[in-house]
C-alpha cells in the first residue's frame, strides 16, 4: 500500500508530523493493508495564523483494488487528533465496505429442480 502525504505551509511546522501522522494512520488500517492500492492523507490548517478551535483538517483518501475511492474529512484543534479521528472514521467506512462485499460474495443459485 502506497503512502501519499500532502500539507500546507502553516502545518508544517512541528517536527515530523508527516512520519507521525502516516504512521498513526498506517497503524490503524494495516488490516486493510492487503485490500487497498493507496492511501492519501492531506493536512490542512483551515484559517492559518488566526487560530480556533477545530480549524485543522485531515482528509484520508483510500483507493481499494478495483474500487471507488473512499474518502473522510475530520476536524480538531490538533492536527495529530484531527489525523486520529480521520483514521478511526475510514476504519469504520471500510470494515462496512469489505463487508458488505464478502456479505454479498454468495455462491450462484443453484439449479432448480422439478
Amino acid at each position: 500500500m502506497q503512502v501519499q502525504f500532502n500539507s500546507d505551509s502553516s502545518v508544517m511546522g512541528t517536527d515530523n508530523v508527516a512520519e507521525r501522522i502516516e504512521a498513526r494512520v498506517r497503524e490503524k488500517l494495516a488490516r486493510f493493508a492487503e485490500r487497498l492500492t493507496r492511501l492519501e492523507i492531506h493536512i490542512r490548517d483551515e484559517n492559518g495564523a488566526k487560530g480556533g478551535a477545530d480549524d485543522k483538517a485531515c482528509t484520508i483518501e483510500a483507493r481499494p483494488r478495483g474500487g471507488r475511492a473512499i474518502g473522510v474529512t475530520e476536524h480538531a484543534a490538533k492536527v495529530d487528533d484531527a489525523a486520529g479521528k480521520a483514521a478511526r472514521t475510514l476504519a469504520q467506512r471500510l470494515e462496512r465496505h469489505f463487508g458488505k462485499s464478502e456479505r454479498h460474495g454468495h455462491d450462484p443459485r443453484p439449479d432448480k429442480v422439478m
